[in-house]
């Protein structure tokens, strides 16, 4: 199984997700090395949660599995503000600085 299908299956079976999109965006920071993910989650499990309490919940579903990626960025809404957003915003471009660079 890809990072990417072992990332969807680990976010859908712990949080449940009404919408979920993950992207590897690796080809813009790590010459394509599984490295970068974008996660957008609609979940009813954010509701009451602030952000930082959103990113907890994500990063404590995919436990061991984040020792496997650099970064994972995350985009959680819960299923009214996802209705009321409807899009999660666009990655911003890499600024360098990646080790594979040198």
């Amino acid at each position: 199984m890809s990072k990417l299908a072992t990332i969807e299956t680990t976010l859908n079976t712990t949080l449940a997700p009404e919408y979920l999109q993950v992207l590897d965006e690796s080809h813009m920071h790590s010459r394509g090395q599984e490295t970068h993910y974008k996660a957008v989650i609609v979940s009813e499990q954010f509701a009451g949660l602030n952000p930082v309490k959103r990113h907890q919940k994500a990063y404590a579903a995919m436990g061991d599995l984040m020792q496997q990626i650099h970064a994972l960025a995350l985009h959680t809404y819960t299923p009214a503000e996802w209705a009321e957003q409807g899009s999660a915003p666009d990655s911003p471009t890499c600024r360098g600085g990646s080790k594979h660079d040198l």
